[in-house]
C-alpha cells in the first residue's frame, strides 16, 4: 500500500456524464519529500518516511533539524511512514499527485472535527424522553440509569455516557478519485473526508 500526505482544501461538487451533481472533496496532495528509507537489515522493517508542508526552521528542534539536513530537505510539518509501495525509493526524491489515476479508489485518514464535551443525545443518538410529562422536570435529555444496584455494584466499562466528542483518527475507505491536477498537485475525491479545512490527511492506495 503506497500513499501520500495531503491537506484538505474544502468541498465542492462536480457534474458527471449523466448530469448528476456529485459532492466531492479537494485535497492538496503533495509534493512530499522522501526523508528516510528504512530497511530490514538496519531497522528491522521496510518503510519510507515522507515529509509534507514546509515549516520554519526556528520551530524545529535540533534532533529533527539534523534529520532534515541529512536528507537534504527543508523542515517539514508532517511526517508519515508508508510500509509498502515504494520499492525503489531514494532519499531526496519527491512523491507527487501523479501517483494516482482517475477512477481508482483510495482510503483517506484524518482527524475528525473536535466538538467538545457533549451529552448522550448528541454523542450517541439517545432519544431522550421526547417532552414527556410524569415528573421529568428538566431532565428531557438525561442519560437515565447507567447500571444496577448492589449487583454488580459498579458501572461497566464502555457504557455510553457524556464526554469528549470528535478529535479522533478516522479513516474513510473506498473513495473514488474523480480528478487529478498534476500542475497544482490537487486531488478531487468523491464524498467527504474527515477533518476541518487545512487539516492534514493521509491518502493511501492499494497497489
Amino acid at each position: 500500500m503506497s500513499g501520500i500526505i495531503g491537506k484538505k482544501i474544502g468541498m465542492t461538487s462536480l457534474f458527471n456524464e449523466d448530469g448528476k451533481n456529485i459532492p466531492c472533496t479537494v485535497i492538496q496532495a503533495g509534493p512530499c519529500s522522501i526523508l528516510q528509507v528504512r530497511t530490514l537489515e538496519k531497522d528491522g522493517y521496510t518503510a519510507v518516511q515522507l515529509g509534507f508542508d514546509d515549516k520554519s526552521e526556528k520551530n524545529v528542534g535540533k534532533a529533527l533539524a539534523g534529520h532534515f539536513k541529512k536528507a537534504g530537505s527543508a523542515p517539514k510539518a508532517k511526517l508519515v511512514e508508508f510500509h509498502d509501495g515504494f520499492s525503489d525509493a531514494k532519499v531526496g526524491e519527491e512523491v507527487k499527485v501523479d501517483l494516482f489515476i482517475e477512477g481508482e479508489y483510495v482510503d483517506v485518514t484524518g482527524t475528525s472535527k473536535g466538538k467538545g464535551f457533549q451529552g448522550v443525545v448528541k454523542r450517541h443518538g439517545f432519544g431522550g424522553v421526547m417532552q414527556a410529562t410524569h415528573g421529568q422536570h428538566n431532565r428531557l435529555r438525561a442519560p437515565g440509569s447507567i447500571g444496577a444496584g448492589s449487583d454488580p455494584s459498579r458501572v461497566f466499562k464502555g457504557m455510553r455516557m457524556a464526554g469528549r466528542m470528535g478529535g479522533e483518527q478516522v479513516t474513510v475507505q473506498n473513495l473514488q478519485v474523480l480528478k487529478v491536477d498534476q500542475e497544482q498537485n490537487l486531488l478531487v475525491v468523491k464524498g467527504a473526508v474527515p477533518g476541518a479545512k487545512n487539516s492534514y490527511v493521509i491518502i493511501r492506495k492499494w497497489n
